[in-house]
């Protein structure tokens, strides 16, 4: 599957948006307040963003969670139609552009959209390419007990289970590897 890097940057935009979602009450949340938002707008260079507010960071808490939907969705249809409804609302316009220094690539926010509805349109479209694909199945949740981030499996053999192997996939090997050792010494 070809992914050009505007697809790309969307990805990994959907993915840390996703996991800024706290996994429970002891969690904190990814996106406290206007400051966070802006940053985290910054950080994945989205473009034509103005002015944020409570309203934009209402928005955007909103559509984090529909995408984490699309995350935990049991098959293609109920992906496509979660995908669906986050594109249709985001009043969805493909246009081309070349900025920042990126050659030629789709835009499929309306000039002059909202955060949410700029971030709904392009990662949006970006998860809608790998329904298309028919490839659902890599958008996935992290295997460790512990964590429930989300990921792209990017491998070649659609085989990544850990949202990061340093972290979750390491943990989870050393731990089988002292109960192995701890049960060999008995």
């Amino acid at each position: 599957m070809l992914i050009t890097h505007d697809t790309r940057c969307a990805l990994d935009t959907v993915v840390d948006l996703v996991n800024s979602t706290p996994e429970d009450d002891t969690t904190p949340e990814g996106l406290p307040d206007v400051a966070a938002l802006q940053e985290f707008v910054r950080q994945h260079q989205v473009s034509e963003v103005g002015v944020l507010t409570e309203w934009d960071l209402a928005a955007v808490r909103k559509i984090r969670g529909r995408f984490s939907a699309v995350f935990a969705s049991p098959d293609a249809h109920a992906a496509a139609g979660l995908i669906n409804e986050l594109i249709a609302a985001a009043g969805t316009t493909p246009r081309l552009t070349n900025h920042d220094g990126y050659d030629w690539h789709v835009h499929y926010f309306a000039p002059g959209a909202s955060v949410a509805d700029h971030l709904a349109a392009d990662c949006g479209m970006a998860l809608a390419f790998f329904v298309v694909a028919g490839e659902q199945e890599r958008l996935r949740r992290c295997e460790a007990p512990d964590c429930r981030h989300a990921f792209v499996d990017l491998s070649r053999n659609r085989s990544r289970r850990y949202c990061d192997s340093r972290t979750c996939g390491n943990r989870l090997h050393v731990a089988a590897y002292r109960a192995r050792r701890k049960e060999a010494a008995g």
